[in-house]
């Protein structure tokens, strides 16, 4: 009975961490160049000598679909998508290291650093954010040069001030944090860096969307509830017998 209990309860925690990524998912449908966490259960069995003494289901982040997604113009000069498998290297949140993604909607921020729509700040190739001239227009081609004009000089052409991080992903493990950003991840805990794809291309005045089917995913959350509330049953059940187990124990 307790290794019935034992198992249906680890399948319910496994449950409850799929509702949270399909959840997650769902709400970065519109974000752009989010890529969708997949989500895997693994079964595993305690072992006692010959003996096995429970089993349970592990439920964990695999990973990312990096699965290309729609791209869609926006006329910004500033936004970018990325094409082929190319990720854009971010100063990581903590600004320790770096993490990548494929998120394009770039802007300048009060500091005069270029960030993304979140606030990350964007790498150049030196591996330190990219900071724009006060007052200078900025737009970026299709290399990933960022290209700087002073308007009171409109007739002078624009000049590369640096070249966004491109890296390439291909051979290398990736993971993906809570913060949805990927990160290359090492045995000591910490987090590497990818090497630099010189080869890399975008599109610029462009946003690929997030490679999140709205519809697939609404049917992913059904089946983990369903899976939970099953697990749920199973426990009540083990409760129903136990108690009428212990009934047949009192009887004379």
């Amino acid at each position: 009975m307790d290794r019935m209990i034992y198992t249906a309860l680890t399948a319910m925690n496994a449950a409850m961490d799929r509702q949270r990524t399909v959840a997650n998912n769902l709400a970065n449908a519109s974000t752009p160049g989010f890529r969708q966490e997949i989500f895997a259960v693994t079964p595993a069995t305690l072992k006692d000598g010959s003996l096995e003494a429970r089993a349970m289901a592990r439920g964990n982040v695999r990973g990312a679909d990096l699965t290309a997604a729609r791209v869609a113009p926006t006329g910004n000069p500033l936004d970018v998508a990325l094409e082929g498998q190319a990720l854009l290297a971010f100063q990581a949140p903590d600004r320790q290291g770096e993490v990548y993604s494929r998120r394009g909607d770039l802007r300048v921020g009060a500091s005069g650093v270029i960030e993304n729509g979140e606030g990350l700040a964007v790498l150049g190739e030196g591996g330190t954010p990219i900071t724009v001239p006060p007052g200078f227009s900025i737009t970026i081609a299709a290399d990933g040069a960022v290209l700087a004009r002073d308007p009171a000089s409109p007739g002078t052409p624009a000049e590369q001030i640096e070249r966004l991080r491109l890296v390439n992903p291909e051979g290398s493990p990736l993971a993906k944090g809570i913060d949805s950003y990927l990160k290359v991840p090492t045995r000591n805990g910490g987090t590497g860096v990818l090497p630099p794809d010189l080869n890399a291309r975008l599109t610029p005045g462009a946003l690929e969307q997030s490679n999140v089917q709205t519809a697939d995913t609404l049917v992913q959350m059904i089946e983990a509830q369903r899976a939970f509330e099953q697990r749920a049953q199973i426990i009540a059940t083990a409760g129903e017998l136990d108690e009428a187990s212990s009934g047949l124990l009192t009887m004379r």
